[in-house]
């Protein structure tokens, strides 16, 4: 008989047949012995349609099933309840529902996304963490020359080629500064000696990290790639971390073409301001408001975000970590002008414990250097795994994970049962959507029939008024309406007259009793007169009013007949698979069941 597990590998190779070459087959092949094997020693709980139910699997719904519940079922009325689904499982592999592209496409990315915890190496992992951590306890000041790729692979290869011209007039002695001043595009720091200041891990490509903090002072590094272009680096000075701090600051800018009586007008503005500041710290915020050229801080009482080393230029870098706390500082000159700053808190550096998580999302981005390094690894591990599959098939790497998902089916329990579980819940729902949910939301002549045999189970405890309700602007419409309503003959008749009379009047098709509408207790009722809500409408009528005992059509209690349709329907399915699915319990196993 067909296990659960070759049903499921049936599925798999159906599907790589048309994506894999012939030859990966015969590994899984290989695998699904070994399944076979493995699950051979699980004794029989039951089978359906000749399909092997595993003791395993039974009691694993089961104990979480009764984990769920507020009042557990007994172990025979969950079987009884296991029977029947796994009766609509053999229906919809029946129907072939297993096969449908959708379904393969979801049922293929769970089991990897499943896998992946079985697959992560977590030691590498936290080698990457610690290399991670060990780097952000110090700041190393940085040099490069930034060569831009460019829009085509030859002018890429251009790009490169000129940094390896370049690197090697650096060894030869070329001065960097003058190198940087002329060929690096980064001019944030190019008109600097492509001094970048101090940075911190964590915000640079990985491959250009690592070489600024290998670098000995002056020394060039080897091309660094990064996906904005290639690098030449210098080694600089080494420090402590500092941590990060929170300032705010108020500015006045001097732009690169300042003439001297702007500049002059700039410095007398900050110190002006600083004078103010220095007296009466408190009136900071308010002069950031309304005086600092920076806005966007400025809307803010000119507060920054917190930032670290290599985040903010210099000197206002530097300013802002000597500070104390609360303490402000005298006007600090950066390239973009003047400052006046004050700091506001500081942390000290990130734990690694702090550090790990964002590691890991980094790591997590194809973008991100270490994404390929993880990858890599993992299909170390499994070449060293499934050797003796290897030395049989020549998998390329995405056969080799399949390989993988197979042997934890094969040998993961937790693994194998969470798997069955999505993919036989997925095809109970889609079964069901077919022969219940969607046939009792559409069959409107099987909902009339059913309303029609079975009128006498659909009463009301208090008579119900059926009708139009209409509100509108004065008495001249409403004759309008009423003349109107009387000539539609159907819903999309209604659906268009309430659209002609959109702003003029509205209309409501009701069906209430006594104290659930104060408009219709006003006219059916006698209740008291009610003001519409609506100011614009003045008058109000219920059009061909029927005060009804029992509901007159099945559209009355739809909502009513359609669950107890859905019932009747999931009755005669389940009756009907009955008939059809041969189900043979083994009791003896059953028994064992704790």
């Amino acid at each position: 008989m067909l296990t659960l597990f070759l049903i499921f590998t049936i599925s798999v190779l159906s599907y790589r047949q048309r994506k894999m070459k012939t030859k990966h087959i015969a590994a899984l092949a290989i695998i699904a012995s070994s399944a076979i094997s493995a699950l051979a020693k699980d004794e029989i709980i039951m089978t359906v349609n000749g399909v092997d139910v595993p003791r395993s699997e039974f009691e694993y719904l089961y104990h979480k099933n009764q984990q769920q519940q507020v009042d557990p079922q007994s172990l025979e009325e969950y079987a009884e309840m296991f029977k029947i689904y796994k009766l609509k499982v053999a229906d919809a592999l029946h129907q072939r529902l297993d096969t449908v592209s959708a379904f393969k496409s979801e049922m293929n990315q769970y089991k990897k996304d499943l896998a992946t915890p079985y697959m992560t190496d977590s030691i590498f992992l936290n080698s990457l963490v610690k290399e991670a951590f060990d780097l952000s306890k110090e700041e190393v000041e940085a040099f490069h020359i930034m060569l831009a790729k460019g829009p085509s692979d030859d002018e890429t290869k251009k790009a490169r080629e000129q940094a390896d011209s370049l690197r090697q007039v650096l060894l030869n002695g070329g001065d960097f500064s003058e190198l940087a001043a002329k060929y690096s595009v980064d001019r944030a720091s190019s008109n600097s000696g492509g001094r970048m200041g101090y940075i911190v891990s964590g915000r640079f490509p990985y491959a250009f990290e690592k070489a600024a903090y290998s670098l000995a002072p002056g020394q060039i590094s080897e091309i660094v790639e990064s996906p904005q272009g290639f690098h030449i680096l210098k080694g600089g000075k080494h420090r402590p971390a500092r941590g990060t701090v929170l300032v705010e600051h108020i500015m006045k800018m001097v732009p690169p073409t300042a003439t001297a009586e702007q500049q002059a007008a700039a410095k007398a503005s900050i110190d002006s301001i600083y004078k103010v500041v220095a007296a009466n710290p408190e009136k900071f915020e308010d002069l950031a408001r309304e005086l600092s050229d920076d806005k966007g801080s400025g809307r803010q009482g000119g507060k920054l975000n917190w930032f670290g080393a290599g985040m903010m230029v210099e000197p206002f870098d530097s300013a802002s970590f000597a500070l104390n706390v609360n303490e402000i500082s005298m006007p600090v000159k950066s390239q973009y002008g003047w400052h006046i700053i004050r700091k506001l808190d500081a942390k000290a550096p990130a734990s690694i414990n702090e550090i790990k998580p964002l590691v890991l999302k980094r790591i997590a981005n194809p973008q991100d250097e270490r994404f390929n390094l993880v990858e890599k690894n993992l299909i170390n591990n499994l070449r060293k795994k499934h050797k003796k599959i290897l030395q049989k098939q020549n998998l390329d790497d995405e056969a080799l994970k399949e390989v993988e998902y197979e042997w934890l089916y094969a040998n993961e329990p937790d693994y194998r049962n969470l798997l069955n579980e999505y993919r036989e819940g997925s095809l109970l729902y889609e079964a069901s959507v077919r022969e219940v949910w969607d046939k009792a939301a559409k069959d409107e002549d099987g909902l009339n029939e059913y309303f029609n045999a079975h009128r006498d189970e659909y009463k009301w405890t208090k008579p119900h008024v059926k009708g139009i309700l209409v509100q509108a602007a004065n008495d001249s419409v409403a004759s309008l309406v009423r003349a109107s309503l009387r000539e539609i003959s159907d819903d999309n008749g209604f659906k268009a007259l309430k659209k002609q009379y959109i702003g003029k009047a509205s209309m409501d098709k009701v069906l209430v009793e006594e104290g659930q509408n104060a408009m219709v207790d006003n006219i059916m009722f006698g209740g008291e007169p009610v003001t519409p809500s609506n100011k614009k409408y003045t008058v109000y009528f219920i059009f061909d009013p029927k005060l009804l005992d029992a509901p007159e059509t099945m559209s009355d209690v739809k909502s009513l007949v359609t669950s107890d349709y859905q019932n009747k329907l999931e009755h005669d399915w389940v009756e009907n698979l009955k008939s059809r699915y041969p189900v043979k319990v083994n009791e003896k196993v059953l028994k064992k069941v704790k």
